[in-house]
């Protein structure tokens, strides 16, 4: 069967693999994917990797490179074992991709995706959405309704990225937002920061293609071009008194970015950091003690979102699904997909590959 596989970086192909044993652990889903999506893990991987794919064994799962890609995809079940109760062979599912031990310190915590051994369905196990069969653990399959179509099943991973930032920023009914950076992230996030009740989005994005995007998802955003515009003066004059934002959400993993950040929170204002920083970064921390604000950092997302997502999605409320700007077959997923999310013109936010 076809599977897109990680060998290096700048070296993704598309190869044929053996399908998995028909023989299933107790605990062990086989399912077949609909449709994954290319993450930014991905592409980090593609330009610089291995980075989290395993070049040796994965601590915990045993995992070598190549690597099957593909942790934000949807299926059907096909096959369960002997202890799975939850699913049954024909049920549509989306898989949430974390693997990871449940008796050290943060699993018995329920604190799943802070575990250090933590694996990834399609970045350190035996298998990834990227392919015509895959087996996955039974906590990873989690049942959608009928009202999700795949692609929207697909989406629920990054989407949870997303909505981590916004249950960690404490976005409410009436909530001013600053979100910096229109990725994919950072248009899950102002699409979440609307669903959780956000009465004004101020989206930063230098990338005048990001923008038109945005404008198409989210019409009710106010976008700014930081590099041409005074981001600051903007916020002031749309924030009560001019005191600034109540949360800012730093999707890039930029320091300028994250100083822009901390500059547009009002006093006593949340930074949540969303996008994951490669390197260091200065900031001016007297700044944030006189503003008495709060930094939260995120990593992942708690493993339980998976239903409240799938419910907010199905409602309407949180339209995942227009952030998808292109859908290619596996053979071209070098070309049409790595490639074309790495042109800094930016004419993508998420491309879904079918196998």
């Amino acid at each position: 069967m076809r599977a897109v596989r990680f060998h290096a970086a700048r070296d993704v192909r598309v190869d044929d693999v053996a399908p998995p044993a028909e023989t299933l652990a107790p605990d062990e889903v086989l399912v077949a994917p609909f449709c994954a999506g290319i993450c930014g893990t991905d592409l980090h991987e593609y330009v610089a990797g291995p980075i989290v794919t395993p070049a040796t064994p994965h601590v915990f799962t045993g995992a070598t490179n190549p690597q099957i890609l593909g942790h934000e995809f949807s299926a059907r079940v096909m096959k369960v074992g002997d202890a799975v109760g939850h699913v049954k062979p024909g049920d549509r599912i989306s898989v949430q991709p974390l693997v990871f031990p449940r008796d050290d310190y943060y699993g018995k915590r329920g604190l799943y995706h802070l575990s250090p051994k933590m694996g990834c369905v399609g970045l350190s196990w035996a298998w990834g959405g990227m392919t015509a069969r895959a087996v996955i653990k039974d906590y990873n399959a989690q049942p959608i309704p009928d009202a999700l179509s795949d692609e929207q099943g697909a989406m629920i991973e990054p989407a949870a990225v997303a909505m981590y930032g916004i249950d960690r920023g404490g976005v409410q009914a009436g909530s001013t937002v600053l979100v910096s950076g229109a990725g994919p992230i950072g248009a899950l996030a102002v699409l979440a920061a609307r669903a959780a009740g956000a009465a004004l989005i101020i989206v930063a994005e230098p990338n005048p293609n990001r923008r038109r995007l945005l404008a198409e998802i989210a019409p009710y955003a106010v976008l700014v071009d930081p590099k041409a515009e005074n981001l600051m003066a903007v916020v002031g004059d749309l924030t009560e008194e001019g005191v600034g934002v109540d949360v800012a959400l730093e999707c890039v993993g930029l320091e300028a970015s994250l100083n822009a950040c901390a500059a547009a929170v009002r006093r006593q204002g949340k930074v949540v950091q969303v996008g994951l920083h490669i390197k260091r970064a200065s900031i001016d921390a007297m700044q944030w003690a006189l503003k008495d604000i709060t930094v939260e950092a995120t990593w992942c997302y708690p493993v339980q979102v998976w239903p409240r997502i799938a419910r907010l999605i199905a409602s309407g409320a949180f339209p995942v699904e227009k952030v998808i700007t292109a859908r290619i077959d596996a053979a071209d997923v070098v070309a049409k997909g790595f490639e074309a999310l790495l042109d800094p013109a930016g004419n993508h936010l998420k491309i879904v590959v079918r196998t």
